[in-house]
């Protein structure tokens, strides 16, 4: 394989705003034994820390809350892939192309998050507990390590600053994908050489920027 192709897992390949929000909604209610919606939960709750949000609602503790409760109502609430994803996938992988996960959830979450389609169409996975969070570059050098592949021949798709961030800083080209926790300016102010529209654009537009990337990089070799 002389290219790949690494993904962020939330807001890219797995729609999982309303998932989050609802597992919030979910330990706070528990914890402080009342009902909380959705409606009740700060601005801006699914991109702020869990213990900010929490914190923020009463409850007490919220990291010794977490560790007993998140799990549970994220798994009860779990979203579902973006329309489009599979195939975008299907036809990366039909390619030749490699493909990687570089995400900030635990491994263990994996086969309750994603189909097993999905994960199968995965050459790769880098979670939390591999390398230090984006927007550190480590987990991108990493998986591209374990593909054997140089970064000057992939891109990674992402849908936050960090992202970015942890792509520039790895050598990879940025891509940004619109449809997840952050808009497309701010993809675009973070560095993104192209923002994505639509998650259907995973496969045909992110196979012509590859192509595009790769003659690049050879020309300036030759």
């Amino acid at each position: 394989m002389t290219a790949a192709v690494l993904f962020d897992l939330d807001g890219v390949l797995l729609d999982s705003k309303s998932a989050m929000l609802a597992a919030l909604a979910g330990v706070a209610t528990a914890c402080l034994g009342r009902r909380v919606t959705i409606a009740d939960l700060p601005v801006a709750a699914a991109t702020r820390s869990r213990r900010e949000v929490l914190a923020s609602l009463g409850v007490p503790d919220p990291d010794v809350i977490c560790g007993a409760w998140w799990d549970p109502a994220l798994a009860t609430a779990a979203g579902a892939l973006f329309p489009g994803v599979l195939d975008g996938l299907r036809a990366i992988k039909g390619s030749g192309a490699a493909t990687g996960l570089v995400t900030l959830q635990a491994r263990y979450r994996l086969p309750w998050l994603l189909p097993p389609a999905a994960l199968a169409l995965l050459d790769v996975t880098v979670c939390w507990e591999d390398a230090r969070p984006k927007p550190a570059p480590d987990g991108v050098l990493l998986a591209l390590t374990r593909l054997g592949v140089a970064p000057t021949e992939a891109v990674f798709i992402g849908d936050t600053e960090g992202d970015i961030a942890a792509a520039l800083a790895a050598g990879v080209t940025p891509i940004g994908a619109s449809w997840g926790y952050t808009g497309p300016a701010a993809l675009t102010d973070a560095g993104a050489v192209v923002v994505l529209d639509d998650p259907t654009q995973l496969g045909p537009a992110v196979l012509d920027h590859l192509a595009g990337s790769l003659t690049a990089t050879r020309t300036k070799r030759s």
